[in-house]
């Protein structure tokens, strides 16, 4: 209930404006510029409690206390380093990032290419910086996290060992932004270690905000050319390298002058006319500023004498240092991997691009209700979350002249690389796409059934489930209403993610649920409508006082359940029969007279009809999964997220809801559903509460 308080304000902050980069949210809630005032103003340096100057911040395994990697290890701040320390001198360069004992080069090689686009750094790297002019030994920075932005907090202790940086460091030793980086990052992972091993991707999209795909090069799309033109008109960020067979290769510079093993960037792309045909070419900048390929269309090369003067002199003047030209088919040739981060719309504030049109979804993966698992497990698929995108505007230049709308599916699970200390790591995830029936469009508040699926192929899906922070897939598709089932692979999983779409047109987006909706029978008998036999019935069980209480219902139950061998249960618990009084006594005298028994009677023998009827498998037990179908069954739908609660509240360890707990649960759901319906007057769907209310609501 906590959780889904602070989610429930988390949300209305979001709603509010809070999470963009200009107001990012508060990481543990620590306030850059009040902690740092207040170390000002006192004299003294700051010390992070919150990520404090131990060994459970470097790591938990091969980082861990007692391993002999953090042996020696003394935490010290860049002014006992050096006599003058620096953030940044002179601009950030790649020169400023050296790797440390960590395997993070996947993030090293992101922060790289954030000095490539100093806009974007600046997003990152707050300025106005320094270890002079009100050093108060605090720093800050800002990362995107599953679509918000956070600002981290860090003290500048970092760990050393023999007197020098163990982890990031710059080449120069006196320079300490990137060092001071890698901290509050780690500090977002819950340690050093939480960032060992990942994909550069990943890097890209906190530093961005953006979504970031790449492409194996051998094995490259037709149209792959037209993809990079896309990204650059729209600013991407684009970067290629050369694959390495041994660390000998690193950096190993091939005869034409290419640097094996190297981040490069993708700064233009265009086609020339070139002896009576359109030659497909590209550009590429070596960070170094120096070192540049050889080969055929490179600065001094013949193949330029060919091509329109014009043409020449406007392609080859706008090159840098370090920038050159090469064929389109030579790169495919030579490089391995291209990796493109596509930037949200509100990253670049330059007119001169186009920008992607994007929306964001969150959900959530929980055992027994929502966690149903890939396709292979057709009788829990259709429990997962359903996402609705709506695909209306085709795109403006197609590869074909068939109308399509471009769009990217990006799958990321939330959190992973803190559980690594728990002993968790990334789940397998994927996802499929499927397009929603004519008959079934405009139909947003319709969760799809397990039926649909049996009937119905996807109509794209993610090239693969895999253990990665992010799935992420580009699709063209027919203008219409599709839905996007994310899952892990295998069921009863949990996790938390987020399903982000860009698009090159306008999409729009909604969760698919079910509207929340009851439909209670209640028999309205007078009692001498009552049929004789259950009222004789009632008299021998009830006693002298013509009621009965929860220690009688108990007894009562007690027999009829275990005269069903149908239904398994251990029966009913006293606290249920307590429930159940509590819910069905209507004037308040604590037990149950003829009429209230009588309701519970009729509505015993439905919720008997409905369990049997769920139970398919004549197993006397419901799976969690089936209580969807059992609660529509009873006149019941719920949300997702109502399901997840009921499920967590009402089923076992082995996710079976006995007979005992589904009657509670339904009576329970009768009685808020009642209850509300009588505060809500004015038929708003809004009730106002005191505190007393508040408190007598929950406490039923």
């Amino acid at each position: 209930m906590i959780g889904l308080a602070a989610k429930l304000a988390k949300d209305r902050a979001l709603a509010n404006g809070f999470g963009t980069n200009e107001t990012a949210l508060k990481y543990l809630n620590q306030d850059f510029e009040a902690l740092s005032s207040e170390c000002i103003q006192s004299g003294t340096l700051f010390k992070d409690t919150a990520f404090p100057a131990i060994s459970s911040s470097l790591g938990f395994k091969e980082l861990g206390p007692n391993s002999s990697k953090t042996q020696g290890v003394v935490w010290k701040r860049p002014t006992e380093l050096c006599s003058s320390p620096q953030f940044i001198t002179g601009g950030a360069t790649r020169t400023d990032i050296c790797q440390g004992a960590l395997g993070d080069c996947w993030l090293l090689a992101a922060i790289a290419s954030l000095t490539l686009n100093e806009q974007v750094l600046s997003r990152v790297v707050p300025k106005n910086q320094s270890f002079q002019e009100n050093y108060s030994g605090i720093f800050h920075f800002q990362f995107w996290q599953f679509g918000e932005w956070v600002d981290v907090v860090i003290d500048d202790r970092l760990p050393t060992k023999n007197g020098e940086l163990v982890f990031v460091h710059s080449a120069e030793g006196s320079e300490f932004w990137s060092a001071l980086l890698e901290k509050a990052y780690a500090k977002l992972n819950g340690s050093y270690e939480a960032l060992s091993g990942g994909a550069t991707t990943e890097g890209f999209e906190d530093f961005t905000g953006g979504i970031a795909e790449w492409y194996e090069l051998k094995k490259a799309p037709p149209n792959l050319f037209k993809i990079i033109q896309k990204a650059l008109a729209t600013g991407s960020l684009l970067g290629c390298s050369i694959d390495i067979t041994s660390a000998a290769e690193t950096e190993a510079i091939t005869f034409q002058k290419l640097v094996k093993g190297h981040a490069y960037s993708v700064t233009a792309a265009e086609e020339v006319s070139y002896r009576g045909s359109q030659e497909k070419l590209i550009r590429i900048r070596n960070p170094w500023g120096e070192v540049e390929w050889t080969g055929a269309w490179s600065d001094n090369s013949g193949e330029w004498n060919s091509v329109d003067p014009d043409v020449r002199e406007r392609l080859i003047k706008r090159c840098d240092d370090g920038e050159f030209w090469m064929s389109f088919t030579d790169f495919l040739r030579h490089y391995s991997r291209l990796e493109i981060c596509n930037l949200s719309p509100d990253t670049l504030t330059s007119d001169k691009y186009k920008k992607w049109s994007l929306v964001k979804m969150d959900g959530t993966w929980r055992r027994g209700s929502t966690a149903g698992g890939c396709r292979n497990f057709p009788n829990t698929f259709w429990t997962n979350p359903q996402f609705l995108i709506k695909l209306e505007e085709a795109d403006d230049d197609p590869d074909d002249n068939e109308d399509g709308c471009t769009f990217l599916v990006g799958l990321i699970q939330k959190n992973r690389r803190k559980q690594r200390k728990m002993g968790e790591d990334m789940h397998t995830i994927g996802f499929a796409i499927y397009q929603v029936p004519k008959q079934m469009s405009g139909q947003t508040n319709v969760h799809l059934s397990k039926e649909f699926f049996l009937r119905n192929k996807a109509t794209e899906k993610s090239d693969t489930f895999i253990n990665l922070r992010e799935v992420l897939n580009r699709f063209r598709l027919p203008p219409g209403e599709y839905v996007i089932v994310p899952s892990t692979f295998e069921p009863n999983l949990i996790g938390d993610f987020c399903v982000r779409v860009f698009s090159e047109k306008n999409a729009e987006s909604q969760v698919v649920d079910d509207e929340i909706e009851a439909n209670i029978e209640e028999p309205d008998l007078s009692e001498d409508q009552i049929d004789p036999g259950f009222m004789r019935l009632f008299q021998k069980l009830a006693g002298a006082d013509k009621e009965i209480s929860a220690f009688e219902l108990f007894g009562i139950l007690k027999k009829v359940i275990s005269s069903r061998e149908d239904i398994k249960s251990d029966g009913f618990s006293i606290e249920t029969c307590k429930t159940i009084v509590d819910l069905l006594d209507s004037d308040g005298s604590g037990k149950l007279g003829l009429k209230e028994f009588n309701i519970l009677w009729s509505k015993l023998q439905k919720y008997q009809r409905i369990y049997r009827n769920i139970d398919v498998d004549r197993s006397g037990t419901m799976n969690a999964y089936e209580m969807r179908k059992a609660l529509e069954q009873a006149g019941f739908k719920l949300n997702c997220q109502l399901h997840e609660l009921l499920v967590a509240r009402y089923a076992d360890e082995e996710l079976s809801i006995d007979f005992d707990n589904f009657v509670r649960c339904l009576l329970r759901l009768e009685i808020m559903f009642k209850l509300f319906r009588q505060l809500d007057t004015e038929k708003t769907g809004v009730v106002p509460l005191t505190e007393a209310n508040w408190l007598s609501l929950t406490i039923i």
